[in-house]
């Protein structure tokens, strides 16, 4: 069993985590602004754009520590990541049919989103053995 998360493990999962959505947002507002791509097109290369940036951040500073090896940990990262936006859009969409607010929705999916996300990054994306 793995030691407790950090405080700095934490905060630098947060760090990188809001990069990576800073990167996403700012990709698919230039390729629908600038580009006129539909948005659904640019949320996709968002999405991948976003991905690299959050696999960069958490395999070198977030679980630098597990010393896990690059390749496994791109493709159960790449599972995790894709897991996380598929949960994402089926809670939030289960939460608005059952007439909730869309904040509290949007704020009670990000959350858990994060802490499922971090929890298998840790325990499987990035673990050495």
């Amino acid at each position: 069993m793995p030691e407790p998360a950090t405080v700095g493990q934490v905060l630098a999962f947060i760090g990188v985590g809001a990069a990576a959505a800073a990167t996403h947002f700012g990709v698919v507002l230039a390729l629908v602004g600038q580009l006129a791509w539909p948005p659904l097109i640019a949320n996709v290369f968002g999405f991948a754009c976003a991905f690299c940036v959050s696999f960069l951040g958490h395999w070198r500073l977030t679980f630098a520590e597990a010393d896990a090896p690059l390749a496994r940990s791109l493709r159960r990262f790449f599972l995790v990541a894709l897991a996380a936006f598929t949960l994402n859009e089926a809670l939030y969409a289960l939460l608005l049919l059952l007439q909730f607010d869309y904040r509290f929705a949007l704020a009670f999916v990000l959350l858990t989103v994060a802490l499922i996300t971090f929890r298998l990054a840790r325990r499987w994306a990035f673990v050495a053995s």
